[in-house]
């Protein structure tokens, strides 16, 4: 159980019945910062820069990568669901383990607004680490806009740190303009 700001949550595995909540959360975000990415023959460098206004981003809810589907048919795949103790959903992680380069992925990861900052996100990922443990990986792996300084400082926090950039990833989507950086973390 998570207890923070009088508010109490529990975490368990989502189950089938759960995809419609989950779907239905609010994975939107603000940011009044973002990462400018500066791309060289060698590699690349990243700088945060304020930004005025702010950013708004709304994800719809067709284009979210675990939508809130429980996976139950798949022994590499888990979606685990926080809930307030009446059972109302404030987020989920979902993963995928891919046993050829032992990496745990974090397919999606969304906490309601209202309940970000209260721990629910990290407890969602250290059921992620377990879970990625139990499968032998060696490291766990996200993709996230640069636009998104909020979860990237999350994440960082989390002990994730940058690996990786792709410059082409949202050509042709909603998210156009936007790079897609990579991060890993060690599983210990």
């Amino acid at each position: 159980m998570i207890t923070a700001d009088d508010s109490a949550y529990r975490c368990r595995a989502a189950v089938p019945e759960d995809a419609e909540a989950l779907g239905a959360l609010d994975g939107s975000f603000t940011t009044d910062t973002v990462f400018h990415v500066t791309v060289t023959d060698e590699g690349f460098a990243l700088r945060e820069v304020p930004v005025d206004p702010p950013v708004t981003k709304v994800f719809p809810t067709d284009a979210r990568d675990g939508d809130g589907e429980a996976d139950t048919d798949d022994d590499n795949s888990r979606t685990y669901v926080a809930h307030t103790l009446d059972g109302t959903p404030v987020g989920f992680v979902a993963v995928s383990y891919s046993g050829w380069n032992r990496r745990l992925v974090v397919e999606d990861i969304e906490v309601a607004p209202e309940h970000r900052g209260r721990g629910v996100g990290r407890a969602l990922m250290a059921l992620a680490v377990e879970f990625a443990r139990e499968r032998g990986a060696g490291h766990l792996w996200l993709e996230v806009s640069n636009i998104n300084a909020p979860a990237v400082h999350a994440y960082r926090r989390l002990g994730f740190t940058f690996c990786g950039l792709d410059t082409t990833l949202y050509e042709g989507t909603a998210s156009e303009g936007e790079q897609a950086l990579y991060m890993s973390m060690r599983c210990r």
